[in-house]
């Protein structure tokens, strides 16, 4: 096995390689989906982090992005996408094992070792997803994109939510504090080291083309920065999409926090919500995607942007029901809109940074938005556990008075403490960066009023095509392509064996 690129590539080694492609993503996924998110979250709580530490570790694959100029500064040097790629997957996967030890030392050692141990696996897979990436473009045949990475997707989101659900089980089903509760978070950090190493493994065998030979440039950070910023709209787009990154990762990583330690909800019911904010993703981004090309991206924003921002906003309720099973159909109906609003928010302004970058120069644009932004999300969550302490110690309370012949009464119809002032100052935030938008121009836009009948039409259109046999059958494509996918396999080694055992019988009846 070697980790060379290829001169040349046969299309039998191709299609094994495509294959190959499309099975690393259950392991790369499960290993996310381990020790990733909620579980890094709550794992962090169980060592004793503060809202400042909460941050930090949020802010880890945001800021170790800004590694991404040095990582193509390597490639183009050494021309081994597969080498940086499969080294940096192993080094950094590595370091779930270690913050699996960690989970049986002293608290503060263990959560500065959980730190440390996060930023080298973000620092490392920002090579590694900069040489990966460039390495399936040039592997993966142009016309046949979007079918490969559509089952990688299906196979990536069936395995995450199978897995993240199981991991919320095994950890609820530990008593708080206890040992047992270490063993679990050692157990799914040491089987998320596995499965990522399992998927460096097949990296490995899958062929890398050679790198197409250059003209060698003089690159700096400065040259990336000038053609970008000189151009106003587009600095006006950098603009709304770093406030808005700022203001959704203010919040957004504190929910967790928020759901277990305020409202004391389970971690297998926080996994809920997150699966059903992933499935109502999923089937909404094909209907923003209809839109986004009927429409303009901007059009798209206008109605998901705000939608988005009413949902985080929309936490502080959860906080004024007293009612656990009200509170939890509340919560499960306001992801359900976070999660179609977020597909279209990503699509959007994913699609209008490369439609406003100029052709010939959309590598400067779309690496100085990238910069800038990751820039604004990896300070907003650690800027947000400093501002969580301080909103910790205070309290707001609406009091209605009610005067009658009986006495006097009392209510408190809104009662907005801890992270209730957290939400509320995200949304204002998520106001600011709606004004930049506005200020963005892309042809072809519509009234926010007329784009907002066209969702809803969408809308009425899915609900309807999920309501028939066609709906509810494109709903389970995701499980059943592994039970397809399973049963093609099988069906494949039947035939091999019975290959096998007939070519001895031809052999000697040719013979006679």
């Amino acid at each position: 096995m070697s980790l060379a690129p290829q001169a040349e590539i046969s299309d039998v080694e191709r299609e094994t390689g495509l294959r190959r492609l499309i099975v690393e993503a259950a392991y790369s996924s499960a290993t996310t989906a381990l020790t990733s998110g909620v579980i890094l979250t709550v794992f962090a709580l169980y060592l004793g982090a503060s809202n400042l530490m909460i941050g930090i570790l949020a802010s880890a694959p945001f800021l170790s992005q800004l590694l991404q100029g040095p990582a193509i500064l390597l490639i183009e040097h050494g021309r081994a996408r597969k080498r940086v790629a499969v080294l940096s997957s192993i080094v950094g996967r590595a370091m779930l094992a270690v913050m699996g030890v960690a989970a049986f030392l002293p608290k503060p050692a263990a959560l500065g070792i959980v730190l440390v141990a996060q930023f080298i696996l973000c620092g490392l897979g920002a090579f590694g997803g900069c040489a990966w990436n460039a390495w399936l473009r040039d592997l993966a045949p142009e016309e046949r994109l979007g079918h490969i990475f559509a089952r990688r997707t299906a196979y990536a989101t069936g395995v995450s939510l199978v897995a993240g659900l199981a991991a919320a089980l095994l950890v609820d089903r530990t008593p708080v504090g206890s040992h047992w509760r270490a063993i679990a978070f050692a157990g799914l950090y040491a089987a998320g080291c596995v499965a990522g190493l399992i998927s460096a493994a097949i990296v490995a065998r899958i062929p890398e083309p050679m790198m197409a030979m250059r003209a060698p440039e003089d690159l700096n950070l400065r040259s990336l920065l000038r053609e970008p910023f000189a151009d106003h709209n587009f600095r006006r787009l950098v603009g709304f999409l770093a406030s808005w990154q700022f203001a959704i990762n203010l919040a957004t990583p504190f929910f967790t926090v928020f759901l277990v330690r305020q409202l004391g909800f389970t971690m297998t019911f926080v996994m809920i919500l997150s699966v059903v904010s992933q499935i109502a993703n999923l089937v909404a981004l094909r209907s923003w995607g209809v839109l986004s090309d009927r429409f303009t991206n901007k059009s798209v924003l206008l109605v998901a942007a705000p939608t988005y921002i009413l949902c985080i906003v929309g936490m502080i309720g959860a906080s004024q029901i007293s009612h656990r099973d009200v509170a939890s159909a509340y919560l499960v109906l306001l992801h359900l809109f976070m999660g179609a609003s977020v597909a279209g928010v990503t699509l959007g302004s994913t699609n209008i940074a490369l439609k406003l970058s100029p052709k010939g120069a959309a590598t400067a644009y779309v690496a100085t938005n990238a910069l800038v932004t990751s820039v604004a999300a990896g300070i907003a969550p650690i800027l947000g556990g400093i501002l969580a302490d301080f909103f910790g110690a205070r309290r707001l309370e609406l009091l209605l008075r009610w005067t009658g012949p009986e006495g006097i009464i009392l209510l408190a119809p809104l009662r907005l403490s801890h992270w209730d002032f957290y939400f509320l100052l995200a949304g204002l935030l998520g106001l600011y960066a709606l004004h930049r938008l506005g200020t963005v121009c892309e042809e072809g836009e519509i009234d926010r009023r007329e784009m907002i009948q066209q969702v809803l039409h969408q809308t009425r259109r899915t609900v309807r095509n999920l309501s028939t046999v066609a709906g509810l059958r494109a709903m389970t494509e995701i499980p059943s392509l592994f039970l397809r996918d399973a049963r093609l396999r099988a069906r494949l080694k039947r035939a091999r064996r019975a290959r096998r055992m007939r070519s001895p019988e031809m052999v000697f009846d040719g013979g006679a």
